[in-house]
């Protein structure tokens, strides 16, 4: 039972709140470091047309904040308007609001930083005989020598909230957040020139790469990324360039082996505005799903263009947060561009620069061919490889034969020719004592970017020969990538996946899970490839199998493909389920170590690697190939020394 308070409290009457206090709660939503200051102060810079920016600290922000630029400044009789409470010159109505294009918007940052801290205003216009200063606790102004742009000094920040001044970091953590906060301006804007200097020390400074009309803005940006984010990672990472209807996605993605333990390195920009949103960053990492090992993160620098009437920037102060009107198109987008940059192998790149570098095969069936029939590497004896039954783009056959049991050699791994990269028979041997007095096959004139087979090594390596070196290639991740992409090219046509029944079919003890999941999924197991169905109430039966994985264990594939789908929505699979079955079904079906292949087999995995898009990581992200160039042999012998 509730008891009434013997001495409730007396009511207080509704009232208008203070004007500086409304402001100091305003300044707990926008300013909360130093480093939001500095974000504030420098949007507004931008805006103001700068083409130098000039942040000055003191004991990491906290004792002073100076931010100077060259920019259009504010003239005398607008300095007292600046620093009240929603007084902006970006936006006038609610179709500006909707349509905003400006970094700063909301009219609240002077005004919330004023109220926390001992703040200045010093500008001049261009047109205006001197500058003027006005000090926003006191309100005075007064005539001082400038020249044209604008100056906010930010002393003492939270002297009139110490209970907030408590909760800050050390001086180099809170200078480390003021430094990010330019370093992510710095990356959007390669026509600004910014410089951080700290104590009277100068510690960071990014030049201007672009003035507008001169010369491309995509190279300025490249080299922005190298100034701000080091060299490596523009050596690490592919060029993105994508269009899809009215939204264009730029940058740079890291590759693979470039991923990091964290999410440091991922920067995104809506409009040149950066921005934390969940459906780009979701976006990103589904691009990089199956090329990324473990939980490693990616690194990327992307920035989107998109009508701004499409976007809602007006969702956070400190307008970090937006929301997109069509979020799909723009996460297709982003996924789309991702994909398509990491598509192309790596291995292109080591051709030799005169030669045309061999473009990704196409997954689509071709009417006329650009390679001649008879593919490069041929055994002795064996039927042409377009004489083969799944060799065709369109007719996703066997990859491999199964080891002949009365040969000492294992049957030959029937890899489709490489489009576009192959050479004719006449420009290359055939047989094995042909290969071994005619190394011109990987000469300046012919590259094959991955080289002549050499050896393998241990069941597990080949090891090849090409113009920089050594090349070492996992052959099981290799040729599971290739496998995957040609089970995805399939499955992406709406095509059922080949299958072949099996003449006795293998059955298995299952789960009650596992039984219920064969029968809910047939439709999609069919489309598959497999075809499972319940052979008693604790038994399935597996009766066919995709017919690229004629040759591999059925019954645990079923086992495996089962498992992934019961971990999705029984309603709908999703492409990335389907992509992880497919994954599976390609890690199950790949060539496994300790398989003795021939030179000829070996060569046309060479040859399938170049060709096949991600074909540099397998499914799982590990990476398939490694090049060791001759001056890092001759470095391990100590030659020329």
């Amino acid at each position: 039972m509730t008891q009434t308070p013997a001495n409730p409290p007396a009511r207080r009457p509704i009232r208008d709140l203070p004007d500086e206090l409304i402001s100091q709660i305003a300044a707990g939503e926008v300013v909360e470091r130093p480093a939001s200051v500095v974000r504030e102060l420098v949007d507004n810079a931008l805006d103001s047309g700068a083409s130098q920016i000039t942040v000055r600290l003191l004991a990491g922000g906290v004792r002073l904040i100076a931010v100077e630029d060259d920019g259009c400044g504010i003239p005398q009789a607008e300095l007292p308007v600046a620093l009240r409470r929603h007084a902006t010159s970006k936006i006038t109505n609610l179709h500006d609001l909707e349509t905003v294009a400006t970094m700063g918007f909301r009219g609240e940052a002077l005004a919330a930083i004023a109220s926390v801290s001992e703040t200045a205003l010093l500008s001049r216009p261009a047109d205006q005989s001197h500058a003027y200063l006005l000090d926003a606790r006191s309100g005075e102004l007064r005539p001082v020598a400038r020249s044209s742009g604008t100056t906010v000094e930010v002393k003492e920040l939270f002297f009139s909230t110490p209970a907030r001044r408590k909760f800050l970091k050390t001086d180099a953590t809170e200078l480390a957040h003021c430094v990010e906060a330019v370093r992510r301006h710095a990356l959007a804007r390669p026509d600004v020139g910014f410089a951080i200097w700290h104590e009277g020390k100068l510690v960071e400074q990014w030049r201007a790469t672009w003035q507008p009309g001169q010369g491309d803005v995509q190279d300025a940006l490249a080299r922005r990324l190298a100034d701000v984010l080091g060299e490596d990672f523009v050596a690490q990472s592919l060029p993105v360039q994508h269009t899809e209807g009215a939204i264009t996605v730029t940058g740079r993605a890291g590759l693979p082996d470039a991923a990091r333990s964290r999410a440091d390195q991922q920067y995104c920009y809506v409009n040149g505005r950066f921005v934390r949103d969940k459906v780009v960053t979701h976006a990103a990492r589904s691009a990089y799903e199956d090329v990324l090992h473990g939980q490693r993160q990616p690194v990327y620098a992307l920035y989107i263009q998109i009508d701004p009437a499409r976007v809602d920037v007006n969702v956070h102060p400190t307008k970090i947060e937006v929301r997109f009107r069509d979020s799909r198109e723009v996460h297709q987008a982003v996924r789309h561009a991702v994909e398509n940059a990491l598509a192309a192998p790596r291995a292109q790149a080591l051709a030799a620069p005169a030669a045309p570098l061999a473009p990704t095969a196409s997954l689509a069936p071709s009417s006329e061919p650009k390679v001649p029939a008879a593919p490069v590497w041929q055994a002795q004896g064996a039927m042409k490889f377009d004489e083969r039954p799944g060799h065709r783009v369109s007719d996703l056959g066997a990859l491999w034969g199964a080891p002949a049991p009365a040969s000492t050699h294992p049957a030959p791994l029937e890899f489709a020719p490489a489009a576009q990269a192959t050479p004719t028979l006449a420009e290359c041997p055939t047989t094995l004592a042909a290969v071994e007095p005619a190394p011109a096959c990987v000469d300046a004139a012919q590259p094959w970017p991955l080289g002549r087979a050499l050896a393998q090594l241990h069941g597990v390596y080949i090891l090849a020969e090409n113009a920089h070196g050594l090349v070492l290639v996992d052959m099981h991740a290799a040729h599971e990538r290739i496998v995957y992409e040609r089970l995805k090219a399939q499955a992406d046509t709406g095509q059922r996946i080949s299958s072949q029944p099996l003449l006795i079919p293998a059955t298995f003890a299952a789960t009650p899970e596992e039984v219920a999941t064969a029968e809910a999924h047939a439709d999609t197991l069919l489309q598959l490839g497999l075809e499972v169905s319940p052979f008693s109430p604790r038994t399935l039966a597996v009766r066919a199998v995709p017919t690229q994985l004629a040759h591999g264990n059925a019954v645990e594939l079923a086992r495996s493909v089962l498992a992934d789908l019961a971990a999705h929505d029984a309603s709908t699979v999703v492409q990335r389920a389907k992509n992880e079955i497919l994954a599976t079904m390609a890690c199950h079906g790949a060539v496994r170590a300790n398989r003795k292949l021939t030179l000829d087999e070996m060569n046309a995995l060479l040859r399938q690697m170049e060709v096949t898009e991600r074909s540099d990581q397998c499914n799982h992200g590990r990476p398939t190939w490694r090049q060791l160039t001759m001056k890092e042999l001759d470095g391990l012998f100590l030659r020329g020394r």
